[in-house]
């Protein structure tokens, strides 16, 4: 949560500073997109290594690596050499090692925790997540004006430090190892694992695409919400940093909530009416011409993403075997990382170049969506935020209409009932 805090409060702060230097989408999309296109590359790689080595140690390394860019960033800023392609650089490095830190830690939580509790374990991943964007635009909004860039970036240096201590002393159980071959055709089988194992099951892999199609509008939504609002506002950050926090408090309410009550017991019902809950919000959001509007719907959109999401990671954990978790849930991050670069990449181009120009055109279209997002600037912006919204409802109603996705836990047997059925299990029985 230290860590958390530290890193969405320099985020935050540099999102404002791209804003004011360019004042365009389009910049703070391509931030986006620096940072997920190493992690695309670096995916297969990673899970392959996180099967292999102590994931501990992964771990603090990559953390150590991320707090080493943000002092990089810090003494550019000081020494007045700052630029933005400085951003785009050093997040493709930070992309990289934070890909390496969040996947050791996804494929560690399997072997710590029951596999009745693993929805109520991925609500607390979401509650860091999100109660970090509750307090890190109140921070910096507080702390900004006295301190500057340089000093949120101090604390983030310092929470870097706690996060590191934190998982230096807590003990992170090791998978099963495997034996490991290093001829070359051993190791493309190695790296094609995890997706060979996704699209070998039917109903894993429906997921991953439903996954993926959510995926797109949501990140296409992420890319556009916080230009929209400055757009709308002209560039007020208070406003931005409530609605950010919004976000935040929805997100906390949906993650205490689902710990509490654990989910759906079909844990695909939770994947689904969370995308659609996710969109409706955004629906919302996108009309809504008025700060109260914006963070009701706020809240309400991120309210459902810890269901959506800590329902998935329930299915994976259960069906997947923990000694092969690294490569396959690096293989699924590797396909939504692709898909969200995409997202990010025309989000940006979109809104600054195709949606803001239609809505000043006078056109039959500016007419037709006027009435809905209003006019003016941003409104352009909002009416691909609202395409994506409806998008996001779409994804989650269509999940019902396919039954690899709709039955995919009765499809899918769980990881021990294949080992119980092996006389040849490796996995300790504790661990199971």
């Amino acid at each position: 949560m230290a860590s958390a805090i530290g890193t969405a409060m320099t985020q935050f702060a540099l999102t404002i500073w791209i804003w004011q230097t360019t004042q365009e989408s389009t910049a703070i999309a391509l931030l986006s997109f620096f940072f997920q296109v190493p992690q695309i590359l670096i995916t297969l790689f990673a899970g392959l290594i996180i099967d292999r080595v102590n994931r501990k140690r992964l771990m603090i390394v990559s953390d150590a690596i991320v707090a080493l860019c943000t002092i990089v960033i810090a003494l550019l800023y000081a020494t007045h050499y700052l630029q933005v392609w400085h951003l785009y650089t050093l997040a493709m490095v930070y992309g990289c090692f934070e890909q390496l830190q969040t996947l050791a830690y996804s494929a560690s939580i399997s072997l710590m925790v029951p596999k009745q509790h693993y929805a109520r374990a991925s609500s607390i991943s979401s509650l860091v997540t999100y109660g970090s964007a509750i307090l890190a635009p109140a921070l910096v909004g507080l702390l900004y004006p006295t301190i500057g860039i340089l000093g949120i970036m101090a604390i983030d240096v310092i929470t870097f430090t706690i996060g590191i201590a934190a998982v230096w002393i807590i003990p992170i159980p090791q998978p099963p190892k495997t034996e490991i071959s290093h001829d070359r055709a051993s190791l493309w089988q190695e790296l094609s694992f995890g997706l060979n194992y996704i699209w070998a099951r039917p109903s894993l892999s429906a997921l991953t695409v439903l996954f993926c199609a959510f995926l797109l509008t949501y990140h296409m939504g992420e890319t556009l919400y916080q230009p929209m609002i400055l757009a709308r506002t002209d560039g007020n950050t208070q406003i931005l940093g409530a609605v950010v926090t919004a976000a935040g408090v929805g997100g906390v309410l949906g993650a205490i909530g689902l710990g509490f009550w654990g989910g759906f017991q079909r844990r695909i019902h939770g994947v689904l009416v969370g995308f659609m809950g996710a969109g409706l919000g955004r629906i919302f959001l996108s009309v809504g011409q008025q700060y109260p509007i914006w963070l009701g719907s706020q809240v309400f959109s991120a309210l459902n993403i810890p269901l959506a999401f800590g329902s998935s990671y329930a299915i994976w954990y259960a069906k997947v075997e923990p000694e092969v978790q690294g490569r396959v849930l690096a293989s699924a991050h590797m396909l939504g990382l692709i898909v969200g670069a995409i997202a990010t990449l025309i989000a940006g181009p979109l809104a600054d170049r195709v949606f803001e120009p239609m809505m000043h055109s006078g056109s039959w279209l500016a007419q037709g969506f006027t009435p809905l997002v209003g006019s003016g600037s941003g409104s352009g912006i909002a009416v691909l935020f609202l395409l994506t919204a409806i998008g996001m409802v779409a994804v989650g109603v269509s999940g019902y209409a396919f039954p690899s996705i709709r039955n995919a836990e009765d499809l899918l047997p769980d990881y021990d009932h294949h080992h119980d059925q092996d006389s040849n299990n490796t996995v300790p029985p504790s661990l199971l």
